[in-house]
């Protein structure tokens, strides 16, 4: 059930765009579930995902609607069906190479780390904008964590935004990740060489 206090028009003005070739009542009504979907992402995912599968059942040709229900998937921990939301999306022309890092862990998520390294090499992840790059850092990091790569996983988030003195809106991410993988590994007890981050103690 949809609450009255939302209209649609909380969208954003390029999903709305999305949503150009539905017809004016149903484009209001997947854009009310889109909307409602996004506000509970973090505190109720389940109730999420099933908005952002109602916009679906009504909107499955539209990228934009896959794209949202591919990122509710995932929150729910719906993994495959996230990654296949994710990937019909960029069939539609929605998704965009951000969504990299999201279909690695969905991979990871699903058991499967070997599949998940070979999205982290393909030539998808080069086009990575810096912020979307080092979320895939992090991910990567996990899956060789999973394969038991513990060094790999150190090596993995040895890039120089871990020694940028300016704090970037990754940097305690990175950070946390790096520390982790670290005390996981025992790379200090081995006596390897350590990369400390600025900041990182």
């Amino acid at each position: 059930m949809l609450p009255d206090d939302v209209t649609g028009e909380e969208l954003d003005a390029d999903a709305r765009l999305g949503l150009r070739s539905l017809p004016k009542d149903l484009a209001g009504r997947v854009a009310r579930h889109l909307v409602v979907a996004g506000r509970l992402a973090e505190d109720d995912p389940e109730l999420a995902y099933r908005h952002a599968r109602a916009a679906r059942r009504l909107a499955s040709r539209v990228g934009i609607v896959r794209e949202a229900a591919g990122i509710a998937a995932y929150h729910a921990g719906e993994w495959s069906e996230a990654l296949a939301e994710l990937r019909a999306a960029r069939r539609l022309g929605a998704g965009d190479d951000s969504y990299l890092p999201v279909m690695v862990d969905c991979e990871r998520g699903l058991g499967r780390p070997e599949r998940a390294l070979d999205l982290v090499k393909s030539p998808e992840a080069e086009r990575l904008d810096p912020m979307s790059r080092i979320e895939l850092r992090i991910v990567e990091s996990g899956v060789r964590r999973d394969l038991g790569q513990y060094d790999a996983a150190v090596v993995a988030l040895q890039i120089p935004e871990l020694r940028d003195r300016r704090l970037r809106p990754w940097s305690a991410r990175l950070f946390y990740a790096y520390a982790d993988a670290l005390a996981l590994g025992g790379t200090c007890r081995r006596g390897h060489r350590v990369v400390r981050p600025v900041g990182g103690g």
